[in-house]
C-alpha cells in the first residue's frame, strides 16, 4: 500500500487537531458565557420595567409590583434569580414614579463557580388615581 504525504507526518493532523481544539474551546466557552449573562440581564431588566409599570398603575402597590416581577423571572429563567427584588417609590423629573430592582448573580456558564453580578432597574410614573 503506497505511503501518502511526506514521511514521518504520520498522525500530525491528530495533533493539528488537538492544537486547534485548545483555542477553540475556550472562544466558545466565553461566547456562551456573555450570552448567558446578556440574555438574565435582559430579562431582569424586561421584568423590573414590566413590574415598574403594573406597580404604577391606579390602585397598585409597589409590592404589586414586585410580585409580577418575580413571576414573570421566575417563567421566564428560573426563580433563583428573582430573590432579591425591591420596590421604591422615586420621583422622575418632579413626578412620582415606582422602581423596581432587580440583583442577582449570574455562575460561570449557569453551572457555578464565580459569579457575575448584575443589578437591573425598571421605572415607570404612576398614574393619576
Amino acid at each position: 500500500m503506497p505511503q501518502r504525504g511526506r514521511p514521518g507526518a504520520r498522525g500530525s493532523a491528530v495533533v493539528d487537531f488537538v492544537l486547534v481544539l485548545a483555542v477553540l474551546i475556550p472562544i466558545v466557552l466565553g461566547i456562551l458565557q456573555v450570552a448567558l449573562v446578556l440574555l438574565v440581564r435582559n430579562t431582569l431588566a424586561a421584568a423590573a420595567s414590566e413590574g415598574a409599570r403594573y406597580a404604577a398603575t391606579a390602585d397598585r402597590s409597589p409590592g404589586d409590583g414586585v410580585a409580577v416581577t418575580r413571576r414573570q423571572i421566575d417563567g421566564a429563567i428560573s426563580g433563583r434569580f428573582a430573590r432579591d427584588v425591591s420596590a421604591r417609590r422615586v420621583l422622575i423629573a418632579g413626578a412620582p414614579a415606582i422602581e423596581i430592582t432587580v440583583r442577582a448573580s449570574v455562575p460561570a456558564l449557569g453551572l457555578g463557580g464565580p459569579s457575575i453580578d448584575l443589578e437591573v432597574s425598571g421605572r415607570a410614573i404612576e398614574e393619576d388615581p
